[in-house]
């Protein structure tokens, strides 16, 4: 009964650590990293060794190759064009260049030897999508800024787990004869078992997901078998290298043609957003307080030697003759925080040595999570505002991707407009598109699904999708291609007359979807209508002589309410399933229909 309700608790604060993330918008790591502190060594309520016994280290080697795979899903290459020198130089010299430099800082420090220095060094070098991807949600960098640490965060993590292996394996040959070749053999072995196994398993499931051979109900459950399988396959080959597996593999899948991951990628970001909430709490909840205050005023040092020497250094040497501008390449130097793997096989390692004999090993986990406690909370406080600071961060997502350029969508597009929203019109009419630009709308020219939308769809500040095309295979192809990326609470559809008679069990439901806007009575057909024939797109305000019931009640059939603003200039949308209840201070935009004589 302990370790149910053990576990449950910590289920419960995963979700209150996370939310209380969104409502802050600050990184999640930050929470669940002082939850574990709390229920781990300052109160003692949770001993993750006791808990999961041995199970505690396959636990979270899985878990790590899950969320590296999740994260390789969305590493295509085609949104690397241009930026490719920049995120190899920065996987390679720029990573050597950071684990010298820090592995000199701890020696210098923290009088390490040099073989536990360097082998902190390589345990540093990480950052990792665990806090990458959280922290740009965050800061919402430009485009360019956000592809390379996003690139960065998911190929290093097996890379740098890769070299802490090799440093390990250095350190216990003791400087015997042939240990130079040994180390080298060693990484080659972990490259070739985790490319060869990665490539073949994701070449393999791509080809079974083109041909639909999986019914689409076993394709996560096969997805995440062969995912553990060749991890743990990769691994027996050659210790530690099923990371590089894991992440060969979902490269693999998320760059072949014709093979279509998004529900395997939705399915795939909540299992991590659950993973990576556990782990954080275990791993921080094994910690010893004591030795980490035994550490003293020499952790700060090691920090400003990682953040102010060692990361401006990569950065310096990885974009040079880059086309990044400075202030990009300054935000760059500035987010790098270190995540789950240095966590992870921090632990690994210091009780291999331990085992093994190795004096001051002990201090290598709690130099390592102080590093990824202090790089969190700094980088998490001050990202936002130093990208907006040096002008590279994205506008808040407020706008609206409207799905089609007719009449109807180019009226709510110009109110939106007016009440100072940013929209984008996608449709594939030339005409319609030319008669949005003539009214100085901004457009796009193509299908909002295809490969060329996802190049060059400038979706910077659009977090909301409106499907207002007025065939309803074009609004649901289109919701359920973009709200992955908005979130299914900000998608929104228009019936169509052809929705409209279909019984309920034949109409997509909003779960996969979006709100259906408006009344069950409103069609596409019927807005348009009333747009040719004379209808006008009005205003009117909320106000304590005048309320929103007596407004409905003063016009009754002559309107379609769509829209309403409050004073925070927030928008809510009249829907099937939600209604606004404006107040005094709100403004309503409505259709007035053709002939009423308001």
């Amino acid at each position: 009964m302990t370790f149910t309700i053990t576990l449950a608790g910590i289920l419960i604060l995963c979700s209150i650590c996370q939310w209380v993330a969104w409502r802050l918008k600050l990184p999640a790591i930050i929470f669940l990293l002082l939850t574990g502190i709390v229920v781990g060594p300052v109160t003692r309520l949770v001993n993750p060794d006791e808990l999961l016994g041995p199970l505690f280290l396959p636990l979270i080697s899985f878990s790590v190759a899950i969320i590296l795979f999740e994260g390789a899903l969305t590493l295509k290459f085609r949104k690397l064009l241009g930026l490719e020198t920049v995120v190899r130089n920065m996987v390679t010299i720029g990573m050597v260049a950071t684990w010298l430099i820090t592995s000199l800082g701890a020696h210098l420090l923290f009088d390490l030897s040099w073989e536990l220095s360097f082998l902190f060094g390589a345990l540093t070098v990480v950052t990792g999508p665990t806090v990458i991807v959280p922290m740009l949600k965050t800061v919402r960098p430009t485009v360019a800024i956000s592809t390379i640490l996003r690139w960065e965060g998911i190929v290093i993590d097996p890379i740098g787990a890769s070299l802490a292996v090799l440093v390990y394996e250095f350190i216990i040959a003791e400087g015997g004869q042939g240990v130079w070749m040994h180390t080298l053999m060693t990484f080659a072995t972990i490259l070739l078992a985790g490319g060869i196994t990665g490539l073949a398993t994701g070449y393999l499931f791509g080809i079974l997901l083109r041909h639909r051979w999986i019914p689409e109900y076993l394709q996560n459950l096969t997805t995440l078998s062969l995912v553990l399988a060749a991890f743990a396959f990769s691994d027996t080959v050659q210790a530690e290298s099923g990371l590089v597996a894991v992440t060969v593999m979902g490269m693999m899948l998320a760059n072949m043609k014709q093979v279509h991951i998004d529900e395997i990628l939705h399915f795939k970001e909540s299992l991590s957003l659950l993973l990576i909430s556990i782990l954080f709490i275990l791993l921080a909840a094994r910690l010893d307080l004591e030795s980490i205050r035994a550490l003293g005023w020499s952790v700060a040092g090691i920090l400003i030697v990682i953040q102010f020497v060692a990361r401006p250094i990569n950065i310096m040497i990885s974009t040079w003759g880059s086309g990044l501008s400075w202030p990009e390449r300054h935000l760059l130097a500035w987010i790098a925080p270190r995540g789950i793997i240095a966590a992870a096989i921090s632990a690994l390692f210091a009780l291999k040595l331990e085992n093994a004999g190795f004096t001051n090993a002990d201090v290598i986990v709690p130099l390592v999570f102080s590093v990824i406690i202090g790089t969190v909370i700094l980088q998490s406080l001050t990202a936002r505002p130093i990208a907006v600071l040096l002008k590279v961060a994205e506008p808040e997502p407020l706008g609206y991707l409207i799905i089609g350029a007719n009449n109807l969508a180019i009226a709510v597009a110009e109110a939106l407009v007016e009440n100072g929203f940013r929209v984008l019109l996608a449709d594939t009419s030339r005409d319609k598109v030319a008669v949005a630009k003539m009214k100085g709308l901004p457009t796009y020219l193509g299908n909002p699904i295809s490969e060329h939308a996802d190049r060059h769809l400038d979706l910077v500040g659009i977090g909301y999708m409106l499907g207002l095309s007025h065939y309803d295979s074009v609004n649901s192809a289109a919701a359920m291609r973009y709200r992955l990326e908005f979130g299914k609470d900000n998608i929104f559809m228009i019936r169509t007359e052809a929705t409209k008679e279909l019984p309920d069990r034949m109409v997509s439901q909003s779960q996969w979807t979006g709100d259906l806007l408006f009344t069950e009575k409103t069609t596409y057909a019927e807005l348009a209508a009333q747009l040719r024939m004379g209808g006008e797109m009005r205003v009117t305000r909320i106000t304590e002589e005048f309320s929103f019931e007596t407004f409905v009640r003063s016009n009754g059939d002559q309107i379609v309410p769509l829209f309403a603003m409050d004073p925070d200039n927030r928008l809510h949308w009249f829907t099937e399933e939600r209604q606004p209840l404006p107040v005094t201070g709100w403004q309503i935009t409505y259709l007035l229909k053709a002939g009423s004589n308001i």
